[in-house]
């Protein structure tokens, strides 16, 4: 495996470790860093396990905020950058799938990383970039595959949601996951009910842009993993089809326009700006494939933020995969949008030359609910250059429409 390390994160907190050892303890990366720096993938956030305790970490080091501290964590500020050092632990039994019972502080590094989920995670590196593979992660990484530390069957029960970790590792990573480890995914899925959606949440978010989503995805439905996670077990997930890596938030609108169930979206315990989103993108699968006219094209470039037309046209085999119409590529396509969008008057209500309350005043009467709808066929005729945006020409245009 030809291997092209980035080594500037390790780098910069290489002091740490130093640090802590200077003090008499041990002190290693380890985790996702440490399996991607062996890969030679881009790394994002260092980890760092010690065999100093929490209260030691505090004393050795001038700023620190206790962040996790009664689970070992602490973080320490290191040229006005946050480090997690967290301490060897070992666990008691887990209960309810999710979480140990008890966390033992430890001095040894084996017993730390024997508890980790997979081999691929439970490589320890030191400062001078020597690695500590007890159960043979590098040669995993080699050959491309998620295994468990240990007995599969042990480590799904401690936490159901390494079952989900592992197939979105495999999306990510386009490792294949080994026999005993599916198998055992497979006979324990649905221990995943216990788990907070939140988490899931999470987890499905990096799963579905992973470069190897279609066999992850496809593999959640062979296991059933859908019917024990909330909105999702709404949905007849094998009419779903994904084999591209997708945003979260239009794999679910196309869930949506797919199968219109509503009301489900606050299952998933998502902002609402992200369910704002959801809907928006649902409505534009739904509207696009409408367009057949040039006024047509106008009004729903208008009304949208192309961005999101363009999103939904990047995404239109997947789509029709799903069995939904798709946009007409004569009619909707990335030059179109972009002639359309800058030749519009206006871009907003905001910019009409005329309000309301103008309106009002012009035709002397009071508001009601039709002023709403003349003010959108004044947009209308706006933006399909029907009329000009000035005053005279709005008030022209509402003398010979309007009848109130």
């Amino acid at each position: 495996m030809k291997i092209k390390m980035s080594n500037e994160l390790f780098e910069r907190a290489k002091p740490i470790l130093d640090y802590i050892q200077h003090h008499g303890f041990e002190a290693y990366f380890v985790g996702g860093s440490v399996r991607d720096y062996l890969m030679g993938r881009d790394i994002h956030d260092i980890d760092i396990t010690t065999s100093a305790t929490p209260n030691e970490i505090e004393d050795i080091f001038e700023k620190t905020i206790p962040i996790g501290k009664e689970h070992g964590t602490i973080n320490v500020v290191y040229h006005h950058e946050n480090y997690e050092v967290t301490t060897f632990r070992a666990e008691e039994d887990y209960v309810d799938h999710r979480r140990p019972s008890e966390v033992h502080f430890v001095r040894d590094l084996y017993q730390d990383v024997q508890r980790r989920d997979f081999t691929v995670n439970a490589i320890a590196m030191d400062s001078n970039y020597k690695t500590y593979d007890y159960f043979e992660g590098e040669r995993d990484l080699k050959e491309r595959l998620i295994r468990t530390v240990g007995e599969p069957r042990e480590r799904f029960e401690e936490d159901a949601l390494r079952i989900i970790r592992g197939l979105r590792f495999q999306a990510q990573l386009d490792f294949k996951i080994v026999d005993n480890t599916f198998d055992a995914m497979r006979k324990q899925i649905a221990d995943i009910q216990y788990l907070s959606i939140e988490r899931i949440v999470v987890e499905l978010k990096k799963l579905i842009k992973g470069i190897n989503v279609a066999q992850s995805f496809n593999l959640m439905k062979e296991i059933d993993a859908f019917k024990h996670i909330p909105f999702f077990n709404s949905f007849n997930m094998q009419r779903v089809h994904i084999d591209e890596p997708l945003e979260f938030e239009m794999w679910i609108a196309i869930m949506l326009a797919q199968q219109p169930i509503t009301d489900t979206l606050k299952l998933l315990k998502i902002s609402n700006n992200e369910k704002s989103n959801i809907h928006t993108l649902a409505n534009l699968i739904k509207t696009l494939p409408q367009v057949q006219s040039k006024q047509d094209l106008i009004i729903v470039i208008y009304d949208n933020n192309i961005k999101n037309i363009k999103n939904v046209l990047a995404t239109k085999e997947t789509i029709k995969k799903n069995n939904l119409n798709t946009p007409n590529p004569l009619i909707l396509n990335e030059r179109s949008i972009e002639e359309v969008y800058n030749q519009l008057p206006i871009h907003h209500r905001k910019e009409m030359a005329i309000n309301g309350g103008d309106i009002i005043q012009h035709l002397n009467t009071k508001s009601g609910p039709w002023l709403k709808d003349v003010l959108r066929q004044i947009e209308v005729a706006i933006i399909t250059q029907q009329i000009k945006n000035t005053k005279v020409e709005i008030l022209e245009w509402v003398d010979a429409n309007v009848k109130v």
